[in-house]
C-alpha cells in the first residue's frame, strides 16, 4: 500500500502543473499546449513501444478502445476545461473545484459498497462545500461586476474538468482492479497514443502558424511542452496507474486532495503573492475536510452499514 500512496502523491505533484502551464507558456494559446503536451505523450509512448517491454501484446479489442477513449477524451477534455479554468478565474478558484474530486468518488464508492453510514459523511462534506463557497465568493466579490463574467465562466470549466476527472477515474479504476487488467506500463502506454490523436482534432484550432518559430518565448514554451508531455502526462500517467491497481478507490480517489494542494502552491508562486485570508480558510477548510473523509474511509469496516431501520426507507439514489 505504501507504494500505491507514494505513487499517488507523485502524480498529484506533477498533474498540480496543469494549474500553472497555460499562463506560463503566454502568447501561445491553450490549444497550442494542448496539442504540444499530449502530442509529445503520444510520441514518447510510441518510442517506447519500439522496445518489447513496452509493448502491449495481448491487450484485448476492448481494452485498446477504452484506453484511447480515456487518453482521448480523458486527458484533453479535462486539460483543456482547466487550462481554461486557470486563464479565467485564475490561481485560487480551479484546484479548489477539482478538490472537491476525492470526495465526490468517495461518495460514488459508498454509494455502491455502503462502506460508511452517511451521517457520518456530512461533516466533512460540510467543510469541504464550505472551503470551495468561500473561497469563490471572495474572489467573485473581489473581481467586482465587470470580471465576474470570466471567473463564473471559469468555475463553470473547472466544474466541467471535474465531471470529466469523474469518470475517468472510476473506468481507470475498473480496468485496474478486472482480472484482465494491463500492466501499468502497457496501460500508460495505450493512453498516450489516445490521447495524441485526440490532441489532433484541436489543430485547427491552434495558432502556431502565426507564433515566431525561435525566440526565448518558442524555447519557454517548447520546454513546458516537454515538461508537461514526459513528466506531466506519460510519468504521471504511469504512477496513476500504480496507484490506481493498489489502493481501493476510496482511498486512491482521497489523495487527489494533494493535488489541490500542489495547485495551489504553484499558482501562489507564479502570481508571486501570499495566499488573501479567504483563500488560507477555504483550503485548510477543505484539506480538514478531505482528510476527515479519509479518515472515515480508511477505518477498517468501521460502521459498514446503516441501521436497517434507516435503509428500509431511504431510496439509495437521493441519500
Amino acid at each position: 500500500m505504501l507504494i500505491g500512496i507514494l505513487a499517488g502523491l507523485a502524480t498529484c505533484a506533477l498533474w498540480g502543473l496543469t494549474f500553472i502551464a497555460p499562463r506560463i507558456v503566454d502568447p501561445f494559446s491553450t490549444w497550442d499546449l494542448t496539442v504540444a503536451r499530449y502530442g509529445i505523450f503520444g510520441l514518447v509512448s510510441v518510442l517506447l513501444m519500439l522496445h518489447p517491454r513496452f509493448r502491449p501484446r495481448g491487450l484485448s479489442v476492448r481494452l485498446w478502445l477504452i484506453g484511447l477513449l480515456l487518453g482521448g477524451a480523458g486527458y484533453v477534455g479535462y486539460f483543456v476545461a482547466v487550462a481554461f479554468a486557470v486563464r479565467l478565474a485564475g490561481a485560487a478558484v480551479p484546484p479548489l473545484v477539482i478538490g472537491t474530486m476525492p470526495v465526490l468518488l468517495a461518495l460514488i464508492a459508498n454509494w455502491r459498497d455502503r462502506s460508511v453510514p452517511w451521517r457520518t459523511l456530512a461533516p466533512p462534506l460540510v467543510l469541504i462545500t464550505a472551503g470551495v463557497a468561500i473561497v469563490n465568493l471572495s474572489v467573485i466579490e473581489a473581481a467586482g461586476p465587470e470580471g465576474r463574467g470570466s471567473l463564473l465562466l471559469g468555475v463553470l470549466a473547472a466544474t466541467a474538468g471535474l465531471a470529466i476527472w469523474i469518470v475517468y477515474g472510476l473506468a481507470n479504476a475498473a480496468v485496474m482492479h478486472a482480472p484482465d487488467a494491463p500492466d501499468g506500463v502497457h496501460w500508460t502506454g495505450v493512453q498516450g497514443i489516445g490521447a495524441a490523436i485526440g490532441s489532433m482534432a484541436l489543430l485547427p484550432l491552434t495558432s502556431f502558424s502565426a507564433q515566431a518559430v525561435a525566440g526565448a518565448e518558442m524555447a519557454n514554451f517548447l520546454g513546458w511542452a516537454l515538461v508537461m508531455g514526459v513528466a506531466g502526462s506519460w510519468i504521471a500517467t504511469f504512477c496513476w496507474v500504480v496507484a490506481s491497481g493498489r489502493l481501493p478507490l476510496a482511498l486512491a480517489a482521497q489523495l487527489i486532495v494533494a493535488e489541490t494542494v500542489f495547485g495551489l502552491a504553484y499558482g501562489f508562486l507564479f502570481e508571486a503573492r501570499w495566499p488573501q485570508a479567504a483563500e488560507w480558510i477555504g483550503a485548510v477548510l477543505q484539506l480538514v475536510g478531505v482528510a476527515a473523509a479519509v479518515a472515515l474511509f480508511s477505518t477498517p469496516q468501521a460502521e459498514k452499514a446503516e441501521p436497517e431501520n434507516e435503509k428500509a426507507g431511504a431510496n439509495p439514489g437521493l441519500s
